[in-house]
């Protein structure tokens, strides 16, 4: 269009020209502010509790089985595991509901202290941490969503279990308590 507009005048000098393409530029950004401001109010997706869409990585993991034995008895869950960097730091990162046999296991493939935090994460969650021979070291119960406090694990440990906030509770998990899972039986 601008080059319509020159081709068509006779005689319009580089800086008529230069701010005719600004102006055309700066119509174009105030005309699509509003779609803008719109697509950004219609995400449907989880927000954080500030309002702000959660858009952090949701994609699924591979799942497997898992077996926790508490005094109560033995509880299946099926779980995503995480056993790379990249899915290890999304972890449960914007999910807006956990099922009661469901839950997230991050593999460190080697005995080591870690902590966790709760950044972008938009549910409770329990946290146990589990040692090389599937024994419960600690568990942190209903840990507060979004909050970027460091949670540690109290020891080494090899996998860490996210569950449901409330969920250790209800099947009556305790540290010394055993989980059966592949990684454990290095």
């Amino acid at each position: 269009m601008l080059q319509m507009m020159a081709a068509g005048s006779r005689r319009i000098g580089r800086g008529r020209l230069a701010a005719l393409a600004l102006g055309a530029f700066a119509a174009s950004l105030v005309l699509s502010a509003p779609a803008v401001a719109a697509s950004r109010d219609s995400w449907n997706g989880p927000r954080l509790a500030d309002g702000t869409p959660c858009r952090a990585a949701q994609r699924t993991l591979r799942t497997e089985p898992l077996r926790i034995t508490t005094a109560r008895g033995r509880w299946r869950f099926t779980v995503e595991v995480a056993d790379t960097d990249a899915s290890r730091e999304a972890g449960l990162m914007c999910r807006s509901s956990l099922a009661a046999d469901a839950g997230m296991l991050f593999d460190f493939k080697a005995p080591q202290e870690v902590s966790f935090w709760m950044r972008n994460t938009i549910i409770p969650l329990d946290m146990l941490f589990i040692a090389r021979d599937g024994r419960i070291v600690s568990i942190t119960r209903n840990a507060i969503p979004e909050n970027e406090t460091p949670i540690p694990s109290g020891g080494l440990v090899v996998g860490v279990l996210e569950l449901r906030g409330g969920r250790a509770a209800e099947i009556g998990a305790a540290p010394g308590d055993r989980v059966s899972e592949r990684i454990f039986q290095r």
